[in-house]
């Protein structure tokens, strides 16, 4: 597929057999350069790793980003009662950039050194009753704008 200019990327993602950056590295060793990485940040930090340092280690397979952030106390909480993923969105485990505990300064920061010049994709699995979705589109694509501006 890649000679057609078509890049296949893996999706890390809880409860999957690919959740940790453990898993990603352990895939990577196994199989050849046409397979790439999508990075879900909301999904690796929620397996307790770092999307940065998997972004650092991985920067010639990064093919396509999900920015979705994570809530520290809904993850203490669901980690406390070994929530299963569903239970974990149910209560209110994911949101938008910038409403939780993901270092997306650090995140963008990392892909740019990775001349990563693809999507990044907004996500936040959340209860739109809960979280109305026009208010947090607008509270992540800021944030994210925010920290992907021009320092001067």
């Amino acid at each position: 597929m890649l000679e057609k200019g078509v890049r296949m990327a893996v999706h890390h993602h809880m409860g999957t057999v690919v959740q940790t950056a453990a898993d990603v590295d352990r895939l990577f060793e196994n199989c050849g350069p046409s397979v790439g990485l999508l990075v879900d940040t909301g999904h690796l930090t929620y397996a307790g790793d770092d999307p940065v340092q998997l972004i650092r280690r991985h920067a010639d397979r990064v093919a396509h980003v999900h920015c979705k952030d994570i809530r520290r106390g809904a993850l203490i909480a669901c980690n406390e009662r070994d929530a299963s993923f569903t239970e974990a969105v149910l209560h209110g485990l994911f949101t938008v950039p910038g409403d939780g505990m993901v270092d997306f300064a650090a995140v963008i920061k990392a892909l740019a050194a990775a001349n990563y010049a693809g999507w990044l994709v907004q996500e936040a699995e959340q209860d739109p009753r809960v979280a109305p979705p026009l208010v947090y589109a607008k509270l992540g694509y800021q944030h994210c704008g925010g920290c992907a501006a021009p320092r001067g």
